[in-house]
């Protein structure tokens, strides 16, 4: 039954990868780049910061207002003559009022606030465009780390299969043994114990790899996450030629983050001009043109109408503010803090750079000695097999055999995953990261 069961899982396995769709990681970029929802978020938040940057929301255009109105009065008077005595009763009069005006008002100076209003949104439309920047890289560094995980798995299930394969092999050699005498019950019984081990194991690893693969489905907004999916790479390509001169000076010109933090700098300077602008005057200009019609029941004449228009100007000036000279040296403050931010982020760069180089140059090394490790497994486990088929070697050491070479595999996978993620972080922080898209 457990050999039905592992078979059935390999045949289904082969049957998803030959409908798989082939997929390299510039092609899974390209698609999640393109379709993934956060990304899509942070552009349409980009958006806003360009329609925020113009004249008329920084208050450089004038306001144009345009206003109607109509009112009727009803109403009924008894008025008594003084020369006479006679009362006048006047009832249900019905009195009409139709007014329309355009106004126009116009800051046309104040202090530069107006200018440095303007200059600030703009600053924020670039910081809108630096943080889809950082978006955007994350986004590749993230699915970078997913198609090679990804990749990881693949391997490390072929392993897996392989030693499941080698367990299957040994089981049929002892139990046609142990069939003809040649050994004993328990060597029967830990061939099966081992092989049930590895295919539960291999069963195990088939569930790694499709969450992984339903990770990528994802990042790249595939609708039908299940979709199966193959990668046109069939090892973990390693790049052993990054320089860390060349790698610090992209940092320090390139690094998203970096840039961030100097648009952030400009911002609370532009904040600082703002709260100096109040020692200027300012000049505001208005202008409206009025039209009113009135209708009477009782009135001596019947209608009146009005036209006409206005113009004026106003000059002003904030003398004293108690609150400017706190407002003055907060904004100091907060330039100063902004720059301490940016020194530290630089230097919060660096060391991570240099912890990065470190492990990645140590995992350079140690990639050399595993594969070393992983040829020298190999030739063991060849020579520990035809001793065993001879009958020279026992099965716990034909075992012992099998697991030092799955063990140092698995050490080569890792270490070549761990390199690739060195290589990847190194990258981005050097602002790099989309020549994974070349």
């Amino acid at each position: 039954m457990k050999r039905i069961i592992i078979t059935a899982c390999t045949a289904m396995v082969m049957a998803a990868a030959a409908h798989a769709q082939t997929y390299t990681l510039r092609k899974c970029l390209e698609i999640g780049l393109e379709k993934n929802y956060s990304l899509r978020i942070t552009r349409n938040e980009e958006q806003i910061s360009h329609n925020n940057a113009t004249l008329a929301n920084a208050g450089f255009l004038p306001t144009l207002d345009l206003n109607a109105g109509y009112d009727a009065s009803f109403s009924s008077c008894d008025a008594k003559l003084r020369s006479t005595g006679e009362t006048q009763k006047t009832s249900s009069s019905l009195d009409h009022t139709l007014n329309a005006g355009i106004g126009l008002n116009w800051t046309i100076f104040d202090g530069f606030n107006i200018s440095t209003t303007y200059k600030q949104l703009k600053e924020m439309e670039r910081m809108g465009e630096t943080s889809t920047r950082i978006a955007i890289e994350d986004f590749i560094a993230g699915m970078a780390a997913e198609y090679y995980n990804f990749l990881r798995q693949k391997l490390r299930l072929r392993n897996y299969h392989y030693a499941m394969i080698l367990s299957k092999e040994r089981l049929r050699i002892v139990e046609e043994r142990y069939n003809i005498g040649n050994f004993s019950r328990l060597d029967y019984q830990q061939a099966k114990v081992d092989f049930n081990a590895d295919s539960a194991q291999y069963m195990k690893q088939q569930e790694v790899v499709v969450t992984s693969r339903i990770a990528l489905n994802e990042m790249m907004a595939i609708e039908q996450v299940y979709t199966p999916i193959e990668t046109e790479e069939n090892d973990i390509a390693i790049n052993g030629t990054l320089d860390f001169t060349e790698l610090w000076n992209n940092t320090l010109s390139r690094n998203a983050n970096l840039l961030l933090a100097d648009q952030s700098n400009r911002l609370t300077r532009l904040d600082y001009k703002k709260v100096m602008s109040r020692n200027y005057p300012y000049v505001k200009l208005n202008a409206g043109y009025d039209l009113s019609y009135n209708r009477y029941d009782t009135n001596s004449y019947i209608s009146r109408s009005n036209r006409g228009g206005n113009v004026g100007i106003a000059i002003g000036m904030n003398l004293w503010n108690g609150n400017r000279k706190r407002e003055k040296r907060n904004a100091k403050i907060e330039i100063e803090n902004s720059r301490l931010q940016r020194d530290q982020l630089e230097l919060a760069l660096k060391a991570d750079l240099g912890n990065l180089w470190q492990a990645y140059q140590n995992n350079l090394e140690l990639l050399a000695l595993e594969r070393q490790n992983v040829i020298t497994a190999r030739e063991n486990h060849d020579i520990a097999k035809e001793r065993y088929m001879l009958g020279d070697l026992s099965g716990f050491e034909m075992r012992e055999a099998q697991k030092s070479l799955l063990d140092a595999e698995e050490r080569l996978l890792s270490v070549e995953y761990d390199t690739k993620i060195c290589e990847i972080s190194l990258m981005q922080i050097s602002g790099k990261i989309t020549g994974f898209l070349e």
